[in-house]
């Protein structure tokens, strides 16, 4: 699965940080999309909710931009961006009991640029429609998953964080992100197969 923000050259978006702190203009606009693409990508994954994913998004980056000054310039961006993106998930969550449904699928079905890497299989249909009802498969799985175990799972497999980024962004021990990492990735697999089970069983 591919990553939002770090397939950017190291030290870039610090860079631009830098630059949106001396009031270039132009780098704010960079940024921006930057870390608004990445915000809404992590607000539908653990929200479920297209529209709810949208407010949550650009939520999150006024809250980032209006405490850019107190960010290190010298750590990674998407710890602090993450960790913004899932309180404001949860503040809503508490408040108006946000509920998932099928929009994650409905949004891979109108193309998701992240959905798939088709680098080695464009030009093959029947190996780009593999790779797209898997990627289905694994979102309509990844729905089910209990919401500590969400986080983790498209925190590190899918926007390829650290553990050590990870601990940062819930503000639990790194230990304790191996273990919930494992238990999700377990999980996963007991619901695709069932997936795949099911969709045997409807076939015949």
């Amino acid at each position: 699965m591919m990553t939002t923000m770090s397939a950017h050259e190291p030290g870039e978006d610090q860079a631009l940080v830098a630059s949106v702190r001396d009031g270039d203009q132009r780098a704010r606009e960079v940024l921006g999309q930057r870390v608004g693409h990445a915000a809404f990508i992590f607000a539908l994954q653990l929200a479920g909710d297209r529209d709810a994913a949208l407010d949550i998004a650009q939520d999150g980056v006024l809250k980032f931009f209006r405490n850019l000054d107190r960010f290190d310039e010298n750590r990674s961006i998407e710890p602090w961006l993450y960790q913004i993106v899932r309180n404001r998930v949860r503040d809503l969550a508490r408040r108006n009991q946000l509920r998932r449904h099928e929009s994650i699928d409905a949004w891979l079905e109108q193309g998701h640029p992240e959905a798939a890497d088709t680098t080695d299989s464009a030009g093959d249909p029947a190996i780009e429609a593999e790779r797209t009802e898997l990627q289905r498969r694994i979102w309509r799985s990844v729905a089910l998953l209990s919401d500590a175990q969400r986080e983790i799972f498209v925190l590190r497999d899918f926007h390829g964080l650290s553990y050590s980024e990870i601990a940062e962004v819930l503000s639990i021990p790194q230990g304790t992100v191996m273990s919930r990492l494992h238990a999700a990735r377990t999980s996963l697999r007991t619901l695709l197969t069932n997936d795949e089970t099911n969709d045997e069983r409807s076939d015949r």
